[in-house]
């Protein structure tokens, strides 16, 4: 599949919505993002994407230090939240434009579709995400230009390198912990 995305962003006075969940996974509602994530943040629905380039490599990236869930921690290309009436597809194409200039990617394709994780962080804030996992692939040296609020660095690292990482405690993302566990079964 190749996937390219020609939509706008919501414009920056309109609050960004996260789709609530109930435990089944049903779309329930939304709310604005900026409210959700609390210390008893509610079942939501987001994304994650890991980014491969055609020779295998994996872009990592480093969350911007000032974001309010697990602030400066490296993890997997991308994540966000599909907005209401989005698809997934549409939203993780939306994300790699805002998030890293990443305008054009082959293969988007499911590999943990059906992926689900709470995590706390020290201070109690808690992720709570049902949080469908996919992989996509960009050519050797595609251009890659973060959005400084969104990402502190980025690398390009053998998933290997980005696995032997999630080995020990806080050196990645929780989520990216668990998704890395489960990387055997989609083909990583």
């Amino acid at each position: 599949m190749v996937t390219s995305v020609d939509r706008p962003s919501p414009a920056p006075s309109e609050p960004e919505l996260v789709v609530l969940l109930d435990e089944a996974g049903q779309p329930i509602g939304s709310a604005p993002k900026a409210t959700v994530h609390t210390d008893s943040t509610p079942l939501h629905l987001a994304f994650s994407c890991y980014v491969f380039d055609t020779d295998g490599l994996l872009l990592m990236t480093r969350r911007a230090v000032d974001k309010p869930t697990f602030p400066g921690v490296w993890t997997n290309s991308c994540c966000g939240h599909p907005a209401p009436g989005e698809s997934i597809e549409d939203a993780i194409a939306r994300r790699l434009r805002d998030e890293l200039g990443i305008t054009h990617v082959d293969d988007l394709r499911p590999v943990i579709p059906e992926f689900r994780y709470r995590a706390v962080m020290d201070n109690g804030v808690v992720e709570n995400e049902i949080c469908p996992v996919y992989a996509a692939v960009v050519p050797v040296g595609a251009q890659v230009t973060p959005d400084p609020t969104e990402v502190e660095e980025h690398r390009w690292a053998t998933f290997e390198e980005f696995r032997r990482l999630a080995q020990t405690p806080g050196q990645i993302s929780p989520w990216a912990t668990l998704q890395v566990a489960d990387a055997d079964r989609w083909g990583a």
